[in-house]
This record gives structure tokens, C-alpha cells and sequence, in this order.
């Protein structure tokens, strides 16, 4: 019963958040301020939304790439896509969808598991901290230029800096050759019943081997670290301007810095522990609007708009990685009952060369 009520928690907080939103704003306003949208206008934010999701992706690629596996843009686009529909109906702050990225890459492509899951790893070390450093600059625009100072204080930007060094340190800990997270696991070792535990070791094993490949990876190919961070800021840029517009098609030509400051409220909303950030988003655009004196209704508007496209992509990423993952089984299952005979002498004839491959070196 507990445990139903805390999985039901998510949802009732959200619901109190939108019937608070739908008190403050009529839905007739919000409908007028979106009326104003043209054709022309929607076309121009989808093309933006897809420089963002090329930059977003080709930091993935770049780092898959950068360690010897050339797996195709568009296909890694489309696990990207499934990863994030994962990650979006999870509670928490988009995460979730990194075992789906790690399982079709590893399936799809033939990326061994452990350096799948090290891109991965780099490929969410460098998004958080990207996240962070514009989260920290958005807290430090606000109180420098003393917008919503009644709700954002100094200890914000203390905060802020801390969840900022957290990716910080691990990606330094990963070059300097540190284990940061199997490490602290191979303590565990100590208790008796997991020293007995194959799972636990095999898990060990595999968080080791994964370590090893990103610490290679920041050593071997520094270029490429550099270019997906690059990717990661050219992202967050197209991000900030299809925001902005959004703003202004809607009818909010605001300054810079408010602009930052709806945008800082936006992303710590997706942070709070909601699926998709239901509810949360809605609520951080309306009262930010309010407290700056303008008409609300805009930010219900913008609201709609981030979560129709958030949604869209969701759906269409599902969609893909069920598809993906249900061919893999039944693919699985026609191979090992001998129904795709030429098939299993591939996956034969694979296994010998690397067998071969491993007695060589």
C-alpha cells in the first residue's frame, strides 16, 4: 500500500500543479497568445529543434567514433531518440534511457559492452556538465541583474556551482586514470555474501572494463573530447535561440536576461523528480512570468509548445526502440532454433575470428 501511494505521489503533484496553473490562467488567454503562431514560425522552430538534436546526438557519435566504432549518424539518431522517450515517461531529471542507448548500440552494431557503456557515460558526463555550467551562469545572470531576486537567493548560485562539480570531478577523475564509481564497489567486496556472488563480480568486472575504456578514450583522443564538448555548447546555443524565438512569436519580446532567467526556470523544473516534468514546467513559466509583470498566459503558451515537441519525439522514439528491440528478439529466437542458418555461421565465424583475434594479442 506504501509503495502504492509513493508511485501515485508524482502524479498527484502534478495534478496540484496544473488545477494551480489553470486557476491562475484561463485557458481563453492561452489560446489567443497561441493563435498568433504562423506556419512560417512553427516551421522555423522545428528546423531549429533539429540543429538541437543534431548537436545533442553528434556528441554521442563523435564519442563512439573517437573510440573505433563508426556506428551511422541517422541510426544512432533513432536509438537517441528511443533513449530519450525512456527517459522522458521516467520520474527524475531525463534519466532512464542510458540501458536502451547501451542495448542497441551493443545489438545493432556490434559495440562490445563495455566501451558502449563508457560513450554513454561520457556522452551524459559532458550533458550534465554543460547543463550545469548554464544553470550556474543562468543563477549568477538573475542575481546580478536582480530578476526574481524574491525567489532566487545566493545559496542558488552556491548550489548550482555544487552539482557543477560533480561532473567536473568525475570526468577529471576518468582521464587521471581514477575509478570513481567501481572503485567505492570493490569495498563492498568485503561483505561475505557478495564476495560469493558471480552477479556482483561479473557487475564489477564489467563497471572496471567500462572505466578503463572511457580513461582510454580521454587519453588516446582528446580531439574528439574537445569536438563532442563543442557539440554539447553549439547544442545549448541553438537550444537558447529556438527558445528566444519561441518567446517572441508568442508575443514576449524580453530582454537577455529575462530571457535566461524563464529558460534557468525551465531546466531546474525538468530537474524536479516528475516524469517529463509534468506539471513543474507549466508552473516554473507561469510564475516567472507573473513575478516579471507580464501576461502569464505567454507561459502556458511556451509550455504547450516545449511539451508538444517533447512529446512528439517521445512518441516517435518508443515507437522506434520497441521496434528495435522486439526485431532483436525475435531475431535472437529464430537464430538459436536454427531457423536463420546462414546467420548463426556469421555469428560463428564472428566469434572464431575474435577468439582468433584474442589468442593472437
Amino acid at each position: 500500500m506504501k509503495r502504492r501511494i509513493v508511485s501515485l505521489l508524482p502524479w498527484f503533484t502534478a495534478l496540484v500543479l496544473f488545477l494551480w496553473v489553470l486557476n491562475v490562467v484561463p485557458l481563453t488567454e492561452t489560446w489567443a497568445v497561441l493563435s498568433r503562431l504562423t506556419l512560417e514560425q512553427i516551421v522555423v522552430l522545428l528546423l531549429l529543434n533539429v540543429l538541437v538534436l543534431l548537436a545533442l546526438n553528434g556528441r554521442w557519435w563523435l564519442i563512439l567514433r573517437g573510440q573505433g566504432y563508426p556506428v551511422p549518424f541517422l541510426r544512432l539518431m533513432a536509438h537517441r531518440l528511443a533513449a530519450f522517450g525512456v527517459s522522458y515517461i521516467t520520474p527524475g531529471p531525463h534519466f532512464g534511457g542510458e540501458p536502451v542507448q547501451v542495448l542497441l548500440v551493443e545489438r545493432e552494431h556490434s559495440v562490445p559492452r563495455p566501451a558502449a557503456v563508457a560513450a554513454v557515460t561520457l556522452d551524459k558526463t559532458l550533458e550534465l556538465l554543460v547543463n550545469f555550467t548554464f544553470l550556474a551562469a543562468g543563477v549568477a545572470v538573475i542575481l546580478e541583474g536582480r530578476i526574481l531576486r524574491q525567489v532566487v537567493q545566493g545559496e542558488a548560485a552556491v548550489l548550482a556551482l555544487l552539482f557543477l562539480a560533480f561532473p567536473a570531478a568525475f570526468l577529471l577523475a576518468i582521464w587521471l586514470g581514477y575509478h570513481p564509481v567501481s572503485k567505492p564497489v570493490s569495498l563492498l567486496i568485503r561483505l561475505p555474501f557478495l564476495k560469493r556472488n558471480p552477479a556482483y563480480q561479473r557487475a564489477h568486472q564489467a563497471l572496471l572494463d567500462s572505466e578503463a575504456q572511457a580513461t582510454r578514450f580521454c587519453r588516446q583522443a582528446p580531439l574528439a573530447l574537445a569536438q563532442a564538448w563543442g557539440v554539447s555548447v553549439m547544442g545549448w546555443l541553438a537550444l537558447i535561440a529556438e527558445y528566444w524565438l519561441m518567446l517572441n512569436f508568442l508575443g514576449l519580446p524580453l530582454t537577455p536576461v529575462q530571457v535566461i532567467a524563464m529558460l534557468t526556470a525551465a531546466r531546474v523544473a525538468i530537474l524536479l523528480p516528475l516524469p517529463g516534468a509534468l506539471g513543474t514546467l507549466e508552473a516554473s513559466q507561469v510564475l516567472v512570468l507573473s513575478l516579471m509583470g507580464l501576461n502569464p498566459a505567454a507561459g502556458i503558451g511556451i509550455s504547450l509548445l516545449i511539451r508538444t515537441r517533447d512529446v512528439m519525439l517521445a512518441g516517435t522514439g518508443l515507437w522506434w526502440g520497441g521496434k528495435r528491440l522486439r526485431t532483436g528478439r525475435r531475431y535472437t529466437t529464430e537464430l538459436l532454433s536454427g531457423r536463420r542458418p546462414l546467420a548463426r555461421s556469421i555469428l560463428f565465424t564472428r566469434s572464431i575470428s575474435r577468439e582468433e583475434e584474442t589468442n593472437h594479442e
